[in-house]
């Protein structure tokens, strides 16, 4: 994160394999040395039950914080293997200066 022009990100969650009755909650965690990291994390998802792309926005404001870490639970219920199988990615793209800027102008010109 230290290297980024700003510090906003889109986060993608994609969940491409689930079996039914469980869920899935990720949260990312931040520090500045990469020990020890926040005991808050920056963002969580909400809990996920199916496939899919889930996407989030990260503001990690004017803190400097050089590393992120992604940390995940899971969960299982009802009949059959009572372990919880899940296959997803996540993937983290700075959102650059200029497409901030511009996002703010035309929300300023939309009010």
């Amino acid at each position: 994160m230290s290297g980024a022009g700003s510090r906003v990100f889109l986060l993608t969650l994609e969940i491409t394999n689930i079996i039914e009755q469980e869920s899935f909650e990720l949260s990312i965690f931040s520090s500045a040395t990469a020990r020890p990291w926040d005991a808050k994390p920056l963002v969580t998802y909400p809990q996920e039950f199916y496939r899919g792309e889930y996407p989030l926005l990260l503001d990690s404001g004017r803190s400097r914080r050089e590393f992120v870490r992604a940390h995940w639970e899971v969960a299982r219920w009802g009949r059959g293997v009572e372990t919880p199988m899940f296959e997803f990615g996540l993937q983290l793209k700075e959102i650059p200066p200029d497409v901030l800027r511009e996002a703010a102008l035309r929300q300023k010109f939309l009010a």
